[in-house]
């Protein structure tokens, strides 16, 4: 089982069965700022999430659906976004987008 906490650990924002995000199938999921600081959601399906305020430093994002998912003021510093897709509906206004 996998538990998605908040930034400061102490709530659970959602569980998942399995060992694994990778394919993750989040869709609509409240991840409003969750601690995914690392976490491979390579695949993952997170169409309509909410992201806001999410933690995603150097988190694998590549191939993930991030279509129509809020990520307003998420930190995305180091994360891998290799072919994930969004459009034009993304809410984006990340706090931090890309390494040095």
């Amino acid at each position: 089982m996998i538990q998605i906490y908040d930034k400061k650990g102490f709530d659970v924002l959602v569980e998942l069965e399995g060992d694994s995000l990778r394919g993750a199938d989040l869709k609509g999921a409240n991840l409003k700022d969750a601690n995914l600081v690392g976490m491979d959601l390579s695949g993952a399906d997170l169409t309509g999430a909410n992201l806001q305020g999410a933690d995603l430093r150097l988190t694998t994002l590549s191939n993930a659906n991030l279509s129509g998912a809020n990520l307003t003021d998420a930190d995305l510093y180091g994360a891998d976004t290799t072919h994930a897709i969004m459009d034009k509906q993304n809410k984006v206004i990340p706090i931090a987008i890309a390494s040095d």
